[in-house]
């Protein structure tokens, strides 16, 4: 069994309106340090794969198809084994 962690973001080139609210909200809390803020999301999917290659593969494909929208998000995942816990 693997646990697949993907981390979603909007491509650079994209504005992020939730990012920008949430720079803005930071700096009224006295945290003018923030220069830029990007908001995800994060999925976890478990795997019941033969190996943790074909885990990464199959999550890519997932990631492709369904999990990012690849003409304006970008992602990045993690493959680790789990014991089900």
């Amino acid at each position: 069994m693997f646990l697949g962690k993907v981390f979603v973001t909007l491509k650079k080139s994209v504005l992020d309106p939730q990012g920008d609210t949430v720079r803005k909200s930071l700096h009224t809390l006295g945290y003018s340090m923030v220069e830029d803020v990007r908001v995800g999301k994060y999925i976890e999917v478990r795997l019941n794969s033969q190996t943790r290659e074909e885990a990464e593969r199959e999550l890519d494909q997932m990631c492709a198809r369904l999990l990012a929208n690849p003409v304006i998000e970008e992602y990045r995942l993690e493959v680790e084994e789990d014991d089900g816990q």
